[in-house]
């Protein structure tokens, strides 16, 4: 089964590399203007998706101009079900909106799989009407084939700037075993980790062709990352 798991990763990553990567130095290019101008980068999504902003924030080799919306009532630590009504709650995303800030000179990338959720439908409905740009990293398989829980019978993927697919499959988990009807082995978050990793990499080389110094995080367990860290830290992040 590791093999079979395996293969179905490599597979869907190679499909992302091969469809995916224009539009992903796309993104890169958004965010890079975005910034250049003295906007912000956030990232936003709830239920498992909600580790994309994770992923790429405050980590060794990471890009610390991030703005990751890490709501708690969006987590599964709290309550696995409460996540799962509050994402189909029709305007909770206005809130953390404007508790952010988002606003005409940023760039907000939301993350769901499905993208049929109030959520992720209102939160890039709301950062558009405030002119910000907005990036989706979906499914659009699963899209595709699941209609919109928004009133305005529109996914995330219908409103969006750009659109990243996550090469997945439909229902997320992909491997098969026999004698079982559910696939498991969910593919998402890998997927999803890959291309924000492969992201970040190409708005750091947009800053290096510049000829900038990007601002990226070393790894606190090598020796005199120490005070850089927290010079960034401080610039990026308020602590």
């Amino acid at each position: 089964m590791i093999q079979e798991y395996g293969n179905s990763i490599k597979e869907k990553i190679d499909k992302v590399v091969q469809n995916e990567a224009g539009k992903i130095q796309t993104a890169a290019d958004m965010i890079f203007e975005t910034l250049s101008n003295d906007g912000k980068f956030f990232i936003a999504g709830s239920g498992h998706s909600h580790m994309m902003a994770e992923e790429i924030y405050v980590r060794a080799g990471g890009f610390a101009a991030i703005h990751p919306i890490l709501d708690p009532e969006l987590m599964l630590h709290q309550h696995p079900l409460k996540s799962t009504m509050v994402e189909r709650l029709s305007g909770y995303a206005d809130v953390l909106l404007d508790q952010y800030g988002v606003g005409s000179k940023d760039v907000l990338i939301v993350v769901s799989n499905s993208g049929r959720n109030a959520f992720p439908v209102e939160m890039a409905l709301g950062a558009k009407g405030r002119n910000c740009k907005v990036i989706a990293l979906t499914n659009l398989a699963h899209s595709l084939a699941v209609s919109s829980r928004h009133p305005s019978g529109k996914r995330l993927m219908d409103v969006a700037d750009l659109v990243i697919d996550n090469a997945g499959d439909f229902g997320d988990a992909a491997t098969k075993i026999p004698g079982l009807e559910t696939p498991v082995g969910a593919t998402s978050t890998i997927l999803g980790a890959f291309i924000m990793q492969s992201l970040i990499t190409e708005v750091v080389q947009n800053y290096v062709k510049e000829g900038l110094e990007p601002p990226v995080f070393r790894s606190s367990n090598v020796d005199g990352a120490d005070e850089r860290n927290r010079l960034l830290m401080e610039e990026y992040c308020g602590i």
